[in-house]
């Protein structure tokens, strides 16, 4: 598929910010973490005691008789259950909470006792080192989303794709992402070992990476042989801005031709995927939908039409793979709905929900999934990803000869 727009000299335009929405995925490894597709707020009664949680006057339908049989008959008959009956209580309740949350299938729907809510708080307040990479739940397995450029676990040879069977010789069966990511975090300059199963080895592979303090690149430029390329490696407060910076230079470049390439980028602000969108659909044109639930109104998020201008014509192609998530699918399947680029690569990784996360009694947590992406035309994110206009894989032996057949690919359509 041709896909042509214009361009003109980046004007400055105004800034608009929402909350912190676009990319959540859990988290980077990093000491500086960030996460999306997450709100924060809703508090619940602080007073309330967990032990009464189950006698809520909002569901008398419910009977509740067998829960508590079973909870009576463990009292009595197991050896050593109430050795601190406050303890063994307490932790009993949150048991059955997380079986409850867990009863809902969805890996982002997540109950977080305080002392995980303490340290989860205290990840996205960049209190500690990370190995920079993220990680989703994908056909029920820890899989690595992507790692970061420059970061530790790039460094250590970690890909997307790859499926955490263990970590520090901890299966991660029945494992939800927020235990796996409690798991790799952890102070910097110590190790976490990670048992990898990498799709292609015979055997499964154990890696070593040194926790560090992570710094997260945004975005990096390339003009050569008359191709433009902007490698935008996640969706921070800051990356229009350079987004815009970046356009402006393709623009003086005199090329005709863009590669925008969102490999291995997870995400981040939705306001900032907006925005990049805006530069290259008209004023109106719908970036992507929130849908809230069947009989709810949907939120939709429009371009702004900054118009990059109509001096001359250019062709785009935006390059995706099983790291290219969130506000990068966003992105990506708004320009490709409108016909304003083709994608190349292989399929997205399929995150396209949206998490609140909210104080429970004593210092608990719940963080829970309220709403789910559409692209425009009302395809849902987390239905499989996004498929490429072209489909390329990258195998081991691309890999090894460091050769980027995807890229190839897209300067090939682009040329041709």
């Amino acid at each position: 598929m041709d896909t042509e727009t214009h361009i003109a000299p980046v004007q400055p335009v105004p800034r608009k910010r929402s909350s912190f929405l676009g990319y959540g995925l859990a988290f980077f490894f990093a000491a500086a973490a960030f996460f999306s597709g997450m709100q924060v707020g809703a508090s619940a009664d602080a007073s309330a005691n967990l032990s009464t949680l189950f006698t809520s006057q909002q569901k008398q339908d419910v009977d509740m008789s067998l829960f508590w049989k079973v909870w009576q008959t463990i009292d009595a008959r197991f050896v050593n259950a109430t050795t601190s009956d406050a303890e063994a209580d307490e932790s009993r309740v949150w048991g059955a909470i997380k079986g409850l949350v867990d009863s809902y299938e969805d890996p982002y729907t997540v109950f977080l006792t305080p002392k995980d809510t303490e340290i989860f708080e205290s990840d996205i307040a960049g209190e500690f080192g990370g190995v920079g990479m993220e990680v989703g739940m994908q056909n029920g397995m820890i899989t690595v989303i992507a790692p970061l450029a420059d970061s530790p676990a790039e460094k250590a040879g970690m890909l997307s794709g790859d499926v955490l069977v263990k970590i520090n010789g901890t299966s991660t069966e029945r494992m939800s992402v927020d235990e796996a990511v409690l798991q790799i975090r952890g102070p910097k300059g110590t190790e976490v070992k990670l048992t990898v199963f990498r799709e292609g080895e015979s055997e499964l592979l154990e890696i070593g990476i040194v926790r560090d303090t992570i710094n997260i690149p945004t975005l990096k430029v390339e003009d050569k042989d008359g191709i433009f390329t902007i490698a935008l490696y996640n969706f921070s407060a800051n990356s229009d801005d350079l987004m815009a910076e970046a356009l402006a230079e393709f623009a003086r470049s005199k090329s005709t031709k863009l590669i925008i390439d969102l490999r291995g980028n997870p995400g981040g602000y939705l306001q900032s995927a907006v925005d990049i969108a805006s530069y290259f659909l008209p004023t109106g044109k719908i970036v992507v939908r929130e849908n809230f639930g069947e009989g709810k109104e949907e939120e939709v998020y429009r371009s702004v039409g900054y118009d990059l201008g109509k001096n001359r014509p250019f062709k785009t192609v935006i390059l995706v793979d099983n790291g290219s998530a969130s506000a990068s699918e966003i992105l990506a399947g708004a320009l490709k709905e409108h016909g304003v680029a083709t994608l190349v690569g292989t399929h997205t990784f399929g995150k396209g929900s949206v998490q609140e996360l909210i104080d429970m009694p004593g210092g608990s947590s719940l963080k829970v999934t309220i709403a789910r992406w559409l692209t425009p035309n009302g395809k849902s994110i987390s239905d499989g990803g996004l498929i490429p206009d072209i489909e390329v894989e990258i195998t081991k032996e691309d890999r090894e000869a460091k050769r980027d057949p995807q890229k190839e690919a897209a300067i090939k359509f682009l040329k041709d």
